[in-house]
């Protein structure tokens, strides 16, 4: 119980100590990882568990500690420590570091939850954490052109593929009668297919699946470790991470859809990295390109592959990332022509860069070799195999590609030598990482026993994926981008937009729709503004008819009868002789009246 509960809550709480105090950050923030870690070391190596939270009416909150969310909350623990190792270099000159730790720390916190959450309402909980948390730090320089706006971009894409997430998750409640994660794989049915679609949706807008993958490369925007970590072990990472713990619900008729969004994102965005010319934005569209590499085996039928790709990716992607931060420190500049020579500059963090990338173009016996095998193998043992095995082929030679030519570009120039700042952090933050990534492989078979998930095992897979990985690679060293790409490179730095792409198609019709309604309801106000003003007129009107007309008249009469009633009560004097008289003038004006009515008669 103490274990599960650190993970989540010692950075949570550091965030918060953070703010109040204003100082120490990277002491509290450092310190706070440490003890997250810990705590995810305990769950890997303990016993199973589960803790129960009250939260609505028959459906508690619950953290469970299995073995494929302890896993992936070690995952996220290694990487967010060993980045903020690197932020503590990276940020020490930045005035609103003490924001930018507390929010990171938030971002962990969120993603901790996300990873061992046993319920949909807490998923559901930690899933707007990290979309909150990404907004924050995609946005933290705000105050530069174009940040707001990547920020916002994000965040609403990514929130519109939520919709599919909560209309799964109200099917698969609605279904079992639990919000319990666990019981809700039991679902099959037209149910498990057309919530296993909703869950693809999220997924894709999470993960930047084509055509919702432009907004990763915008969010570029933000400090490297945020870019490092988000497309690593957190935000990007939870698309996957939902559908590898759905997979077991997952009906084959959706598991073709997900192969396939997987497999075409994998080539739009590999190609996109190919033609890019800023490094950061071509990591960033290496990220998608992976991680459709990860819906492909899913898709296949095998997430464990899935997983080891996602493991290995997060240690490798943070490692790139990190690496083109201290280049960014060196030049002030990501555009590929400004970092020319740049590995003359940092040979040490350029010899880390190169490992990285050699571990995602697969080479062995890197990480990104084992991984990138057990998902070839997977895509083999498909019923879709012919569909599958070509594209997982081709974005494996699109991976080696754009590694060598950014390995290129980076080495082939003159050093401009540059003290950096905090840069003995920034390399322990990248060493960590390239050990990482270098052993995870040798983990891997732990790890597929851990899980109790076997992987296909297929040597032509192996034989297929290396020469595929040696084959990008010698293309992106030797081939020039132009001669490689031909026509397709000026469709690869518009990212493959249709029309216009998201803007024309989503953003533009939107704000249309927006300016229609705005007009049309300014035309109703006025409308109704013209239909109240008749209506006060009228009540006016009625208004002085009523005072005017009848109240006059109603009080007239009163007036009337009151003086009549005077008149007659002057009458009421109270002596007997003039009433007599009274009454016999009065009769014998009545008996004169009547008689002259009969002789007229």
């Amino acid at each position: 119980m103490i274990s599960i509960s650190l993970v989540i809550l010692a950075p949570l709480l550091a965030a918060i100590v953070i703010l109040c105090l204003r100082k120490r950050a990277y002491v509290l923030a450092l310190s706070s990882a440490v003890i997250s870690l810990l705590g995810s070391l305990g769950l890997l190596f303990g016993p199973g568990v589960e803790l129960i939270l009250p939260g609505l009416p028959n459906m508690p909150l619950r953290l469970v500690a299995t073995p494929l969310t302890s896993v992936l909350s070690t995952m996220v623990a290694v990487v967010s420590t060993l980045v903020l190792v690197y932020a503590t270099g990276y940020m020490s000159q930045d005035k609103e570091k003490n924001r930018f730790f507390a929010t990171l720390l938030l971002f962990i916190a969120a993603m901790q939850m996300l990873v061992l959450a046993g319920d949909w309402i807490l998923l559901l909980s930690a899933w707007e954490l990290i979309g909150l948390s990404s907004y924050l730090l995609i946005g933290f320089w705000y105050q530069k052109p174009g940040v707001k706006a990547a920020a916002m971009r994000a965040f609403l894409v990514t929130r519109s593929a939520d919709l599919g997430l909560y209309i799964a998750v109200f099917l698969l409640i609605a279904s079992a009668g639990s919000s319990d994660i666990a019981a809700t794989l039991n679902t099959d049915g037209t149910v498990a297919i057309v919530a296993g679609l909703f869950l693809l949706i999220a997924a894709m807008g999470k993960s930047a699946q084509t055509p919702l993958h432009d907004w990763l490369q915008r969010a570029m925007a933000g400090p490297t470790p945020v870019s490092a970590l988000l497309h690593s072990a957190t935000l990007v990472a939870a698309g996957a991470i939902l559908l590898i713990r759905t997979a077991p619900m997952l009906p084959p008729e959706t598991l073709v859809v997900i192969g396939i969004v997987g497999g075409i994102t994998a080539l739009i965005t590999g190609l996109i990295a190919l033609g890019e010319s800023d490094l950061k934005r071509l990591l960033a569209a290496s990220t998608s390109s992976q991680y459709g590499l990860m819906l492909l085996a899913v898709g296949a039928g095998v997430p464990l592959a899935a997983l080891l790709h996602l493991i290995a990716h997060a240690a490798i992607k943070s490692s790139l990332f990190l690496g083109a931060g201290v280049f960014q420190h060196s030049r002030g500049s990501t555009a590929l022509k400004d970092l020319a020579g740049v590995a003359r500059d940092q040979p040490r963090i350029f010899i880390g860069f190169v490992i990285a990338a050699l571990a995602l173009a697969g080479i062995p016996p890197l990480s990104g070799f084992f991984s990138k095998d057990a998902i070839i193998a997977a895509t083999m043992t498909s019923s879709h195999a012919w569909l599958f095995v070509p594209l997982v082929l081709i974005g494996t030679v699109l991976t080696g590609a754009y590694m060598a030519r950014a390995l290129r570009i980076l080495w082939q120039g003159n050093a401009q030598k540059k003290t950096l700042a905090g840069l003995h952090w920034m390399s322990a933050g990248v060493a960590g990482l390239v050990i990482l990534l270098i052993v995870l492989g040798a983990l891997f078979p732990t790890i597929e026993a851990f899980v109790a998930a076997p992987l296909p095992g297929n040597m032509l897979a192996v034989g297929l994926g290396l020469s595929a990985a040696l084959s990008g690679l010698l293309l992106g060293w030797f081939v020039p981008v132009r001669s490689l790409m031909g026509p397709l490179l000026e469709k690869a730095n518009q990212g493959f937009s249709i029309a216009g792409g998201f803007d024309n198609l989503c953003v533009r019709p939107v704000f249309a729709i927006a300016h229609a309604c705005e007009k049309l309801e300014r035309r109703l106000y006025t409308a109704v503004l013209a239909v109240g003003k008749t209506g006060v007129k009228i009540a006016h009107a009625i208004r002085s008819s009523d005072e005017q007309g009848i109240d006059r008249f109603i009080f007239s009469i009163v007036h009337r009868t009151i003086r009549l009633g005077r008149q007659a009560r002057a009458l009421q004097s109270g002596l007997i002789h003039r009433e007599l008289a009274i009454t016999v003038i009065v009769t014998a004006g009545l008996f004169v009246i009547t008689a002259i009515g009969l002789l007229i008669y």
